[in-house]
Parts: structure tokens; sequence; C-alpha cells
């Protein structure tokens, strides 16, 4: 059952592919910004608690008083195939957003730092942390989520899906709508040790076609326990388990079978 709880979160970027944008971008709640720096790791004398303090205080005098950054997060690796990855993710409301927030943040940045050798400065001390390789992604936030009750105050695990999709000739906007409804009240929103859930299709980058789903758990034990949660959950849904197969036949024909997996962490402090 763990593939139909997988592979039926990823409708909404088939739909997307189908011919229903204009809905989709109706719902949608607004943009996200994906940007994968790198750390230096020329130099073994950088430490990690003097990166978050550099990071801290950017944080509190740009990102918290920027008002165009509806969310920001700062997630570091935590099994994935780069240990240096340090992935920062902001939303906003809408496009216009993004450049608003750009302006808004030189303004901001003007403010903390209004000497330009202050800013020079404090820049260098934040750059020496990172090397010069980055990718940039926007992707489009859907609506179909289940959000954290509140701003982590601990680190929490961030088990990142990334799927490929097929495009079905029979596939339906109804049909989607009645399928992804069905596993969100059954599984998603009852599942208590998954603590959040977002999803998000690719609007501009590299990786056209692509969809993300980010579950958040305490743990990683957690994340192995909500798995057979969902398992649970799954078949005191799905009683008869013919009709589960069905449900799961429908689904299949949607998805490509390749998906690749990330799991991070959030640094606490850095998130709005």
């Amino acid at each position: 059952m763990r593939a139909i709880h997988y592979k039926i979160l990823g409708f909404f970027l088939i739909l997307l592919g189908m011919g229903f944008s204009a809905k989709a971008q109706e719902k949608a709640p607004g943009f996200l910004t994906v940007t994968i720096l790198h750390r230096n790791t020329s130099n073994p004398d950088l430490k990690k608690e003097d990166w978050l303090k550099v990071e801290k205080e950017y944080f509190d005098k740009v990102v918290m008083k920027n008002p165009y950054v509806k969310n920001h997060n700062i997630l570091t690796h935590f099994f994935t195939e780069d240990n240096t990855e340090i992935v920062l993710v902001q939303m906003y409301d809408d496009w216009n957003a993004i450049d608003k927030a750009w302006e808004k943040e030189n303004e901001l940045i003007k403010a903390a730092w209004p000497e330009e050798k202050d800013r020079k400065a404090f820049y260098e001390k934040r750059n020496v942390f990172y090397n010069n390789e980055h990718s940039d992604e926007i992707y489009t936030v859907l609506p179909y989520r289940k959000t954290l009750a509140k701003t982590p105050d601990k680190q929490l695990v961030y088990y990142i899906r990334k799927s490929a999709f097929a495009q079905p000739k029979d596939g339906t906007e109804k049909e989607f709508e009645a399928l992804f409804k069905e596993v969100m009240d059954n599984l998603v929103n009852k599942n208590d040790l998954l603590k959040a859930y977002y999803t998000y299709a690719h609007a501009w980058g590299s990786k056209g076609g692509e969809f993300v789903e980010v579950f958040v758990y305490d743990s990683l034990t957690d994340l192995e326990k909500a798995w057979a949660k969902d398992d649970e959950l799954a078949k005191a849904y799905w009683k008869d388990e013919t009709k589960m197969k069905e449900f799961d036949k429908k689904l299949n024909k949607y998805f490509s079978p390749n998906h690749g997996d990330y799991i991070y962490r959030n640094e606490v402090g850095l998130q709005k």
C-alpha cells in the first residue's frame, strides 16, 4: 500500500500535462524557489556553528523583515548523494512577489549594513562557507498538503521524493480528484506520525515535468513507522483486497516506475 500512498500524490502534476493547468493555477497557493548550495570543504577550519551565526544574522535582519517571503527554510544533507548540499527554500504568494521580494531584500540589506564596506565585509564572511556551485528551480505550490502546526523548535526529518510521470490517454481530471481525495482523507490526514506533507510541480528550471513531495517526520524511526501506519489505514479503508488492487491499477497508469529519494534536516532558528 505504500505505492498507492506515493503514487496518488503525483496526480496533480499529471493533470498539468493533460491540459488542466488553468484550474491548477487557480488552486495553487503560490510559488516555491529552491536554491541548492554547497558548503565549502576546502577549508577544514570552517565550523558549522559559525555558519549558523552568519545565516542567523542575515535571517533576522533581512528574511524575517521581508513581507514578500511567506516561508523560508534551510535544509542540510542527512541521506543524499552529496553531503555538501544546503537547500534554501522560499515561498511566495505569486510570481510578481518573487521580483518584489528581491527589491525589498536589497532595501533591507542596505538598511542592515548602511556602509558599503560593512556590506562587503559581511558577504565575504558569509560566502566563505560556500563553494561557487549552485542550482535554482521554481515550483508551483500545490494545494494538496498537510502543514506543520507550528514553526519547529527542534530538528525534523524531511523525506523528499522526486517523481516522473506518464501521460495516460484515458486520464481525466474527475478521476484524479476523486482518487486524490480518497488518499488525502483516508491516509495522509489520518496518519499522525506524518507531521506535514507538501506537494510541488515544476514551474521553471532544468527538470520539466518533475513532481516533488515533502514528508516531514520527527525522526527516521517515525518515518518507518508511518509507512506501517499507512498500510494499516489502507487496509482499514479498502477492506476488500480486490478493490484495493483495482485502485492501485488506476494509479499505475499515470506514472513511470522511476523516482528519487532524499532525506534532509532543517536548521532550527532559520525557518519562517
